[in-house]
């Protein structure tokens, strides 16, 4: 019976080896049949990620072009109205700047203009009067003298002779408080 058990002991352990060796062998065909189709996969993945991300590429850059489009028609529509904002600011700014330096030109002028009478200074009309009344002394004196009356008429057209007709009144009304 030892050998029953011995023999049939052997024959159990033969085919254990030549079955791991089969299972072995169908492992490493299933291995490599598996690596096969995963390598097979992902060139397929590459090569459709090229034809669809080049679709996705232009669909992207189409895309960005509308954004780009409303935002520029977003943005011209804001920077149109703060321009309009700002103008009108200006406007209301030069407006008051223009009434202020008004005012302030009008203030300086009368205060010019009391600062020239407190020292005695003439004014305007007041040189037009001297001037006037000048005028009308030298064609008395012409009168009087017998000088001809042409002589009075180029005297008015010309302007040149009424600021030497200014400098000779004040002197001629220095002369007569010197004579007074």
């Amino acid at each position: 019976m030892a050998k029953l058990k011995s023999s049939a002991r052997a024959k159990n352990a033969a085919p254990k080896t030549s079955d791991l060796q089969d299972k072995a062998e169908q492992f490493k065909r299933s291995i490599s049949g598996s690596a096969q189709h995963i390598w097979m996969a992902g060139v397929g993945a590459f090569n459709r990620a090229q034809e669809e991300g080049t679709k996705l590429f232009e669909a992207l850059v189409k895309e960005g072009m509308n954004i780009e489009s409303k935002t520029r028609k977003l943005a011209t529509g804001k920077v149109d109205a703060v321009r309009d904002a700002v103008e009108e600011r200006v406007g209301q700014v030069r407006g008051r700047a223009a009434d202020t330096w008004d005012r302030l030109e009008k203030v300086f002028e009368e205060r010019v203009q009391r600062a020239l009478t407190r020292l005695g200074v003439p004014g305007r009309e007041e040189i037009a009067a001297l001037i006037d009344r000048v005028d009308q002394l030298n064609r008395e004196l012409r009168k009087l003298s017998g000088a001809p009356a042409k002589a009075d008429a180029p005297a008015k057209k010309a302007p040149a002779k009424k600021p030497a007709a200014k400098k000779a009144g004040p002197k001629k009304a220095a002369s007569k408080k010197a004579t007074k």
